[in-house]
């Protein structure tokens, strides 16, 4: 009796797809083309609309100088602006400064901002970029992005809120929010916050720069929410080229 080759997985895997024809169900799903970002006039409108409707935009991230907002961005990472402020208003109330914080020592503010998402980390970098500033800039924030970002806990986005909130730099700081924001409408086609930010930078028109930030994370937070936007009470729904767009509940 001979004897049968034993059929590896292989070859069996080929055979299958020999013998089962291509049915309509099998072949791939057809990608939906995006749509290409507005045009000029239509950003220039949807910006328009925003200030309209906010012409004074203020960040959420409570703070009292330059220093306690780099502090208070710096622990918003991953972290939501009202935990944060939850924390701050103690630790601020003692210490204001870097040479505060630094007295306040390592465990003092890690003991404070305890409810804050990997906050060893952040208390180690507190306490590092609050000594790097007295030791390289005379206990002052630096208006540069370039030294900003030589700070411990200090990267682009963090800078850019920095420079954009408290020495009014035309900067437009990309968080998730604003990402999905703008790829959404889509004002920008990208595929990183950093390429958001320099696309953003270079379309919106100065007049709206300072507050664009403001605008689109408020955006993105309160009505173009993740999951659901909230595309029914949307200012620039008839704008924004996202679908199916979200009915009212």
């Amino acid at each position: 009796m001979p004897v049968r080759k034993p059929v590896t997985p292989l070859k069996a895997a080929k055979k299958a797809k020999l013998e089962t024809p291509l049915t309509a169900a099998a072949k791939p799903a057809r990608v939906p083309r995006q749509p290409k970002p507005v045009d000029r006039a239509t950003l220039v409108e949807v910006f328009r609309r925003f200030r309209e409707a906010n012409p004074s935009p203020k960040g959420e991230l409570e703070h009292v100088n330059p220093y306690t907002l780099l502090v208070a961005v710096v622990l918003s990472a991953q972290s939501t602006d009202a935990g944060v402020n939850k924390a701050t208003r103690a630790l601020f109330a003692l210490a204001d400064t870097p040479q505060k914080m630094l007295a306040l020592g390592e465990d003092g503010v890690r003991e404070r901002i305890k409810t804050v998402n990997f906050h060893p980390t952040k208390a180690r970098n507190i306490i590092a970029l609050s000594r790097r500033l007295l030791e390289e800039h005379g206990g002052e924030v630096p208006p540069s992005i370039e030294a900003l970002q030589k700070l411990p806990g200090v990267g682009h986005k963090s800078a850019s809120v920095v420079l954009n909130v408290a020495f009014g730099q035309p900067r437009i700081a990309v968080d998730t929010h604003i990402f999905r924001v703008s790829n959404r409408i889509p004002l920008v086609r990208t595929e990183t916050p950093l390429e958001t930010q320099a696309k953003l930078e270079a379309i919106v028109p100065d007049e709206f720069k300072l507050d664009a930030h403001h605008w689109l994370i408020l955006h993105g937070r309160y009505v173009c929410k993740a999951r659901r936007p909230e595309c029914y009470r949307c200012l620039i729904n008839d704008l924004c080229r996202y679908e199916p767009k979200t009915p009212a509940p």
